[in-house]
């Protein structure tokens, strides 16, 4: 297989530092981009030395001048937490990020994937959500920052792809959890596994009865490259996530058995515009791709435990510390 020279924005967070590892293992040439605003340099500390692995530290909102054959479009905070921490930089990097993306990718003649989110389908009123679903988003939620953000950067790329013949791709990405989480990026997954090895009250928001899937990192990087490796008639949108549902309650009550904690549940007030119900319809995927979720929730979480109790280690935190 040729070799490649990639771009991948946001290569330091959860899925893009993923995502440089494979890329590097299969011999191709990376250019890291990020802004280490959720990103951290312990998710790429191991590849700095590697001949094959370049790292700029720059905002996507920033034009880049390199020369780069393919484009993955990962940066942008995904969690709630973070994405509401400065909403406008959230549209920004969405909106000017990837029209960036676009035009480098139109520089270069190049071809850009580019990381959407099950959040374009809102709180949906179809279940499971399928790529033809339109969504129902709030445009002036707390939330609509990252989902509107994302919506208008599919926009974006089916714009270039219509009007320039760039070449584009599209995956919404649901849930997805494994190594690398940053500990305190709010979702469910890192929270529940934190709180538990800190014996903390584990947070459920409303009665806990709303559901997920929850895809493992590695069946999703899988994916993305399956998409990005496509025929050139493949531009998507694809959903890449596992169709395996839980409920949240399910979900802490497994992190407790799998931790042997002692943490107790606590509720509180739903947020606002938080869904109901999320699951992804794979059934393009599994025509188009080929490609469906392998890793099953208990081995999944296992692995994550595993990380989050290295990390919570180096940090001085003990499984006896509890919440005063």
């Amino acid at each position: 297989m040729k070799k490649k020279r990639v771009l991948i924005t946001g290569g330091a967070g959860f899925l893009g530092s993923h995502l440089c590892d494979r890329m590097i293992q299969a011999g191709n040439e990376v250019v890291c981009v990020d802004n280490f605003f959720t990103g951290t340099k312990e998710n790429i500390l191991h590849l700095l030395d590697h001949p094959s692995f370049e790292l700029i530290r720059s905002n996507i909102c920033d034009p880049l001048h390199i020369e780069v054959e393919e484009i993955y479009n990962f940066a942008c905070p995904a969690s709630p937490f973070h994405y509401q921490a400065d909403p406008i930089q959230t549209i920004k990097t969405n909106v000017h990020g990837t029209m960036n993306m676009l035009d480098l990718a139109r520089k270069v003649k190049g071809k850009v994937i580019q990381a959407s989110t099950s959040e374009v389908y809102g709180d949906p009123h179809v279940h499971p959500q399928t790529e033809a679903y339109w969504g129902n988003v709030n445009p002036i939620g707390f939330r609509s920052c990252y989902d509107e953000g994302k919506r208008t950067a599919e926009t974006l790329c089916f714009d270039y792809f219509r009007q320039y013949q760039l070449p584009i791709k599209v995956v919404r990405i649901f849930n997805t959890y494994g190594p690398r989480m940053h500990p305190n990026d709010g979702r469910v997954v890192s929270n529940f596994i934190v709180q538990a090895l800190r014996n903390q009250p584990l947070t459920i928001y409303g009665t806990g009865k709303q559901t997920r899937s929850f895809c493992f990192v590695d069946d999703l990087i899988d994916g993305v490259l399956l998409m990005m490796n496509s025929s050139p008639s493949v531009v998507g949108p694809i959903n890449l996530g596992n169709p395996a549902e839980f409920r949240i309650i399910d979900l802490a009550k497994k992190i407790l058995e799998l931790t042997d904690s002692r943490s107790e549940l606590i509720f509180k007030n739903l947020p606002s515009d938080d869904p109901k119900q999320r699951k992804p319809d794979i059934n393009r995927a599994k025509s188009t791709l080929g490609w469906q979720p392998s890793t099953d929730l208990e081995q999944g979480l296992l692995s994550t435990i595993e990380y989050f109790e290295s990390v919570l280690s180096t940090q001085n935190y003990s499984r006896e510390e509890s919440v005063s």
